[in-house]
């Protein structure tokens, strides 16, 4: 039962990881349009956890580094629940 709740928990940080890379991929095309679909869901459902950075991080000659500091997060969290589940074992 554990090993399949750390499957899954590892699988949304994964998957998570993904799209916060592809969203930072897709910020470099300018002609994409951020409010049509499925680039508004891709937007909407990263910069929520992104935003939490950016108010911290402030850009540095126009770049953002803040989805690096997130994505390292990102990991740290991952790494710490999946270890909490493995003591459950």
């Amino acid at each position: 039962m554990v090993n399949n709740l750390i499957f899954v928990v590892n699988s949304f940080f994964q998957i998570y990881f993904w799209l916060i890379l592809l969203r930072c991929l897709l910020s470099f095309v300018p002609s994409i349009d951020w409010y049509k679909q499925p680039f508004e869901a891709l937007r909407d459902v990263t910069d929520l956890y992104l935003n939490i950075f950016r108010r911290i991080i402030p850009p540095v000659g126009g770049l953002d580094f803040s989805p690096i500091v997130a994505v390292i997060a990102l990991q740290i969290l991952n790494y710490l629940i999946i270890f909490v589940l493995l003591m459950f074992r």
